[in-house]
């Protein structure tokens, strides 16, 4: 599986792993808060970092070149596989043996180790390191900062979801664009008609679902409602524009906007992109991380021009700012509040000198990905997906607000339930108020 895509979807299960402590701590070598497994004995800090190209390989020219430059302040770098990771974090850290920095998606897990204490304040490292902070999207701060302290340093590239169009079959119905979800609407039964489904879903994956509410909600409710949520107000989920996008949604499926059986496809064998770059579906609403993907597997789609993007259409009489946009943020460095003196002060050396250089700015635009850097599209010009790459810079540096993905934003069990209760709503077996109340009932959990 892509490496983007990976990564987009570990959160959930990092966040319920169950915790095997001596059989994974026996497995994690001398990865404590001073020491750590490849790094030499002159290490005074650890980092684990996800594994998979390229993002394994920037990471770790990263950490490499930053030991290079500060013997006395090494870094012992190991890498674990995604699965691997999920289950030895949350070990670790319960067993007061973490990292020295801790790879969090932020959100409601970051929540947690924040409730628990097992990671630094970090909002005095940026106020000592403003134009780091000035240098970095300030929508990727959001999912790093709980009740208004900054708990974790954003990184690496930014992921919003986007709409995507196979103009191929645009073209053969004579179809433009929808700006609105009245125009989409409308679109449903001329693709239907003309044999084509109007939009891929790889819906057995349940999370793929859950980008549909999210734009709904924000497009009528505006950023304010999700925060509601987030911030557990009494009732939230059952406001009026929470059932108003549910009902939306359900008239969505109800008139086969979605291919016949998407239930049954699954998101992580792409078989949701396949459906769109062979013509099976004119639409499909994704994440960026999905680009990459069609390019390599699609043939002549992405480079003979037959892909088109946008963000989510406008709602009419909606309150939601249009810029604003969904999805992945930024990834995230937190500090362990268990490693030594020592080691914290060599990990803010390398998040102030290391983590964020011209080096990897590079490196992740090469990757075909947009760092969260500001002023990185200069370096866009003359590269192959410049036109892809500047959206979605314009998309996430200039989004009003940046909502993170609701399976990270939430708890644990609150995450569960809410997908859960997608994929029935999506079936139709339950009612907008019957999901309302039943993540209300879940809220705060």
């Amino acid at each position: 599986m892509d490496q983007k895509n990976t990564s987009r979807r570990s959160f959930l299960a990092l966040a319920t792993a169950t915790p095997l402590v001596a059989t994974v701590l026996a497995s994690c070598g001398d990865s404590g808060p001073g020491g750590g497994s490849g790094g030499g004995a002159d290490a005074v800090g650890t980092i684990w970092i996800l594994t998979g190209q390229p993002g394994e390989g920037i990471r770790t020219d990263s950490v490499n070149t930053f030991n290079e430059a500060n013997p006395d302040s090494e870094l012992g770098l190991s890498s674990f596989q995604n699965d691997a990771f999920k289950s030895k974090i949350r070990t670790a850290i319960g067993a007061n043996q973490s990292p020295t920095v801790i790879w969090t998606w932020g959100g409601g897990g970051l929540r947690d180790y924040v409730k628990n204490d097992q990671v630094e304040d970090l909002t005095s490292f940026f106020d000592e390191n403003a134009e780091l902070k000035d240098k970095l999207f300030t929508s990727a701060f959001g999912a790093a900062t709980i009740d208004d302290k900054i708990y974790a340093v954003p990184c690496e590239n930014v992921s919003p979801i986007v709409m995507f169009y196979n103009m191929r079959l645009f073209e053969q119905v004579g179809a433009e664009i929808p700006t609105t979800w009245d125009e989409l609407m409308a679109l449903v039964p001329v693709f239907n008609d003309a044999g084509i489904a109007p939009f891929s879903l790889g819906g057995q994956s349940r999370w793929t679902n859950m980008m549909w509410l999210e734009f709904l909600y924000d497009r009528i409710g505006g950023a304010e409602l999700f925060t509601s949520i987030y911030n557990g107000t009494p009732d939230a989920w059952s406001q009026p524009d929470s059932i108003d996008a549910l009902t939306k949604l359900q008239e969505l499926v109800q008139a086969n906007g979605f291919i016949t059986g998407f239930a049954s496809i699954t998101a992580d064998s792409n078989a949701d992109q396949a459906l769109l770059y062979t013509d099976k579906a004119a639409m499909m609403l994704h994440g960026a991380w999905t680009y990459g993907a069609m390019k390599s597997d699609g043939g002549d789609f992405v480079s003979g021009g037959h892909l088109a993007f946008s963000s989510f259409p406008e709602v009419t009489g909606g309150k939601g700012d249009l810029s604003n946009t969904v999805g992945n943020p930024s990834s995230y460095w937190a500090l362990s509040s268990k490693a030594t003196d020592e080691a914290k002060t060599a990990a803010k050396k390398y998040f102030a000198e290391g983590l964020i250089t011209d080096a990897t700015t590079q490196a992740w635009i090469e990757s075909g990905s947009v760092p969260i850097v500001n002023g990185s599209d200069s370096m866009f010009a003359g590269t192959e997906d410049e036109e892809w790459l500047q959206f979605i810079y314009d998309t996430a540096s200039g989004a009003a607000s940046f909502q993170q993905s609701w399976d990270q934003a939430l708890s644990p069990t609150e995450a569960e339930t809410l997908l859960d209760n997608i994929e029935k709503l999506f079936g139709l077996a339950i009612t907008p108020q019957e999901f309302a109340d039943a993540m209300n009932q879940a809220m705060g959990s």
